[in-house]
């Protein structure tokens, strides 16, 4: 499915959908309440089939968080990425670990870097930080970190 036809099939899923074309790339922006509920339907829908979440990241702008998603159909071949705005100070947003298995890793590893939570997560705790590390969050610009003298 070419940019333009994925673009009207997800404005027909979500009205509310703005949209970025990035070098090639569809990107989605999604509000963080509309998102299980729109996660659901890009799996299901049979036009486009997006049944791997291949990336999930978070990006800080020091005002707010922006979660990224890429999704791609293994059927139709085509990729999106979603992206949702959270506040910075209470980072929250539904997990799609139950519509994406690859994501129940993934938003471990954002909860444990950036402070994420991702409400209904089947085992939110560290993945990779020894014990300790709860509530550090390391991949954020404002971390410092006095005794390797790390600041970004």
């Amino acid at each position: 499915m070419q940019n333009e036809a994925l673009k009207l099939k997800i404005a027909e899923l979500y009205p509310a959908a703005g949209f970025e074309e990035l070098d090639g790339w569809v990107n989605v922006l999604v509000e963080a309440a509309d998102w299980i509920e729109l996660a659901t339907k890009l799996r299901a829908d049979e036009d486009l089939f997006l049944n791997s979440m291949f990336c999930l990241t978070c990006i800080d702008w020091k005002t707010h968080l922006t979660m990224v998603y890429h999704l791609s159909s293994k059927k139709f071949r085509h990729n999106i990425v979603i992206k949702i705005k959270l506040d910075r100070n209470k980072p929250e947003v539904e997990s799609v670990a139950h519509i994406w298995r690859t994501a129940e890793f993934h938003e471990r590893e954002v909860y444990e870097m950036f402070g994420v939570i991702f409400l209904n997560h089947p085992d939110l705790r560290l993945l990779i930080l020894p014990d300790g590390w709860e509530g550090k969050f390391p991949l954020r610009k404002d971390f410092e970190d006095p005794i390797n003298m790390i600041k970004l």
